[in-house]
């Protein structure tokens, strides 16, 4: 169990969290908290929890009604950054990803023309190899694709012979976005037969289609499908390793 000192500051940053309060000084007061601790099993109890309360009020944050602001977008943008920061802190880099990933969507679609929030290929491109590297496959192929629009966008009618640089930026672009492509389609095929030979050894009787029609979803929502997906996935290796460590 956390120390009464760490469990004092756990408590008062999960009270700030139900007020909606996402400040700066939230974030020096989560880190004080995971900063503190008798031992290690104390620090590790520590970020647990810390874990479980940011993932327990993400989904309630952007789902409360935005306050009486000239721009709105401009809350659930702050949101987006605290909880990104937040996640990086307690180490939970699939959920830092997402909420990245949400501030991205969100600066792309509503602050193109500022200066200071539109977001630059080189930012896509980060998110992108950072999606890639963490197992993300689909959704790095999509940020792929916005840093690859984005160089477009930013020199119309440049991209011809005389701009080897940028041609040769945009090949290696699109390399690593064939790579994310071709990984996710591993993925989805090793995932659907692995769940059509338990539908065949579970005895079910329901018609199971390897191209399901399942509707698609938003690039958050599907990030979340991702990350469910990720985590089972550690879970069978660590005990994997366990067994192998008997």
């Amino acid at each position: 169990m956390p120390a009464p000192a760490v469990d004092a500051r756990l408590s008062l940053f999960a009270s700030r969290l139900s007020h909606h309060s996402f400040g700066d000084d939230d974030l020096l007061l989560l880190e004080a908290a995971l900063s503190t601790g008798a031992d290690v099993p104390a620090l590790l109890a520590t970020r647990s929890e810390a874990r479980r309360l940011l993932q327990q009020h993400a989904p309630q944050a952007f789902a409360a009604p935005p306050p009486p602001l000239p721009d709105h977008h401009a809350r659930s943008l702050a949101t987006a950054d605290f909880f990104a920061r937040a996640f990086a802190l307690v180490g939970d880099v699939q959920s830092c990803l997402a909420m990245r990933y949400e501030a991205l969507l969100l600066r792309d679609a509503k602050y193109s023309g500022d200066h200071h929030l539109q977001v630059s290929h080189e930012e896509w491109l980060t998110f992108a190899k950072d999606s890639l590297h963490n197992g993300f496959y689909t959704i790095a192929s999509k940020a792929f694709a916005y840093a690859i629009a984005h160089i477009c966008r930013s020199q119309p009618g440049q991209l011809d012979s005389t701009n080897s640089i940028e041609k040769d930026r945009i090949n290696d672009i699109i390399g690593l976005q064939n790579l994310a492509k071709s990984l996710s389609a591993q993925h989805s095929v090793q995932t659907r037969s692995a769940e059509y030979m338990k539908r065949r050894g579970s005895g079910g009787h329901d018609k199971y289609y390897l191209q399901s029609g399942k509707p698609k979803l938003p690039g958050s929502s599907m990030f979340m499908l991702g990350i469910k997906t990720r985590n089972m996935k550690k879970l069978c290796r660590s005990r994997e390793t366990n067994l192998g460590k008997i």
